[in-house]
């Protein structure tokens, strides 16, 4: 059994002089705008109001770090979860974009605490171009990727298995490495709060130079 005992914001940045230090392993959230990431983020951490759900795409501009604290059959830990600038919908400007894209690049890139990215997609629409090249920069910089799609409780219970293989077939992957998701039923909690536990395991993959 896993469950969150505590959470908190820890810090804003937009470059590595501002990232959080001591070490805590971390776990990367990113996904097209709108697409949950948020109430994700407020379902692992046990809070409702944790991380702010914005109805206006493409809100988060900057890196946003928390804190949680799990614990797994009596084994407490504290996982560090940075909420990603979205990506798709977004109505900026391409100078503003391209900052945007250096800053996140940089971070899953370098961030030698980073051990996992939760790449989000949305279960009810399917993958995008901008999911599939998310996750094909991934695996060139060796970052592990769990794929989670959310949203299903938009979905009949019929479709959901379906739509998940579906998903897992644009994408390339296992559909065991696809795991199905709902803030508001919260199902797939437990699930996706275990493989972070387990991501958090992970060796970086950052070499040192």
């Amino acid at each position: 059994m896993i469950r969150p005992l505590d959470a908190r914001f820890v810090t804003t940045a937009v470059a590595p002089e501002g990232y959080p230090g001591g070490g805590t392993p971390e776990i990367a959230f990113v996904g097209r705008s709108n697409v949950g990431k948020s109430s994700m983020i407020n379902a692992i951490a046990g809070r409702r109001k944790l991380v702010r759900v914005s109805h206006t795409p493409g809100r988060t501009r900057t890196l946003n770090f928390f804190d949680v604290d799990l614990e797994v059959d009596g084994e407490r830990r504290t996982l560090r979860l940075a909420d990603l600038p979205g990506y798709g919908f977004a109505r900026v400007q391409k100078k503003e974009r391209a900052t945007w894209e250096r800053m996140i690049t940089t971070y899953l890139a370098g961030r030698r605490e980073l051990r996992g990215v939760v790449s989000i997609v949305d279960a009810e629409v399917g993958p995008t171009q901008d999911d599939m090249r998310t996750l094909r920069y991934l695996a060139e910089i060796g970052r592990p990727a769990l794929v989670v799609a959310t949203k299903l409780d938009r979905l009949p219970k019929a479709r959901r298995r379906p739509r998940l293989r579906a998903i897992a077939e644009a994408l390339r992957v296992n559909p065991h490495q696809v795991l199905g998701f709902s803030a508001t039923e919260k199902q797939g909690l437990t699930a996706v709060c275990q493989a972070l536990w387990e991501l958090s395991d992970r060796a970086s993959t950052v070499v040192d130079p």
